[in-house]
């Protein structure tokens, strides 16, 4: 079956960011059965939100509001079985890759010690990894500057007491 260009078009620009969206899904959950789930779960909204992207934000800006919420969302409430019948992505072909190389043991520290954040801390810390502004993470996240830059002392200063105390 041939891709459609719509198809086309959003494998492109989701190669570019497959690392970014592993990301996210480390954040939120270190069993390696749950990322591969929610890196499949952030696809499919992707695919489901991406005709009605029109290009008012910037690609990633949008794709961090989707993967955030999809993380947000699975954690919340209980899961249902999803059907690929329940989404028309035939084609769209995203294979999650089990070793992107975050194998190091400092990024295993890093990552235990955020998986003690709550689910906003945890979202500020993955978009200054990123290296967001603070203007960029006010338009992700909707939280002000301000208490944005308070938040991320206050995280620095958390990270640091748990990755001593390890």
């Amino acid at each position: 079956m041939k891709k459609t260009d719509l198809e086309l078009e959003f494998e492109l620009a989701l190669k570019e960011y497959k690392l970014l969206i592993y990301k996210v899904c480390r954040i939120y959950t270190n069993n390696q059965n749950n990322i591969q789930e929610l890196y499949q779960d952030i696809i499919i909204q992707l695919w489901k939100s991406y005709p009605k992207f029109k290009g008012e934000s910037k690609f990633s800006t949008w794709l961090y509001r989707i993967a955030i919420n999809t993380a947000l969302m699975s954690f919340s409430k209980p899961k249902r079985s999803l059907q690929m019948s329940d989404v028309e992505i035939h084609n769209v072909q995203m294979p999650y890759e089990e070793d992107i190389g975050l194998k190091e043991e400092q990024h295993q520290q890093l990552y235990a010690a955020i998986q003690q954040l709550n689910d906003v801390e945890k979202s500020v810390v993955m978009l200054y990894l990123e290296d967001k502004s603070y203007d960029e993470m006010e338009e992700i996240l909707g939280i002000s500057n301000a208490t944005l830059r308070v938040k991320m002392n206050r995280i620095k200063e958390k990270l640091r007491t748990l990755t001593h105390n390890r």
